[in-house]
């Protein structure tokens, strides 16, 4: 989309809950409700986190979070500067968004803390439970 074009009310209701789930995904993270990115990843969700390198698999996924942030303590991931586009045909989506992560060392909170930086960008599609992120980079 282009500054300008028009936009119909269910491109706008689309855009809002990718929004959200991804903001939902940085809240699960953080409180390390690892079960909840089911509600936000398809079950065959494919990713690269530059770690292990390319893999498939909900299961997977929670795994590579369970193994970073169990150790670690309290965690902020903010996301912002978040660009959606809408495909052509309604089911499929893309998405940006820049990333910033604070994770502070566990059991000492004066101690010191890892600051990673990146970009999320995800394909989406719509499930019937509505719309699951495919594909993370």
């Amino acid at each position: 989309m282009v500054r300008g074009d028009s936009v119909d009310m269910q491109t706008l209701l689309d855009e809002r809950e990718i929004a959200l789930n991804l903001s939902l995904f940085a809240r699960a993270l953080d409180g390390k409700d690892f079960d909840a990115i089911d509600a936000i990843f398809a079950p065959d969700v494919s990713f690269n986190y530059g770690v292990g390198g390319e893999q498939r698999g909900i299961s997977a996924l929670r795994a590579l979070f369970e193994r970073f942030l169990t150790s670690c303590g309290p965690t902020q991931h903010l996301l912002g500067s978040l660009i959606i586009a809408i495909g052509e045909d309604g089911d499929r989506a893309t998405s940006r968004a820049y990333v910033q992560a604070r994770h502070q060392k566990a059991d000492d909170p004066m101690g010191p803390v890892l600051d990673t930086n990146g970009e999320y960008i995800d394909a989406w599609q719509r499930l019937p439970q509505g719309w699951r992120i495919t594909r993370r980079e």
